[in-house]
């Protein structure tokens, strides 16, 4: 998920995705902790994409003040 449609959701659709990407994060550094996932970058972008969806709702929150 890149910028674009991040900034396209609305706030709630941001925060239903911000619970299942770090849902997926979460499940996927565990499966990398038991035995070796195929690809870790996936866990890099995973992360990458939960903080941009946070950075997101930050600036949303903030220009609401």
């Amino acid at each position: 998920m890149n910028n674009k449609q991040i900034v396209e959701l609305t706030d709630k659709e941001l925060v239903q995705e911000l619970k299942e990407r770090r849902l997926l994060l979460n499940k996927m550094k565990l499966n990398h902790k038991v035995s070796d996932i195929e690809n870790p970058m996936l866990i890099r972008s995973a992360r990458r994409t939960v903080a941009r969806i946070k950075t997101e709702l930050n600036v949303r929150n903030n220009a609401t003040k």
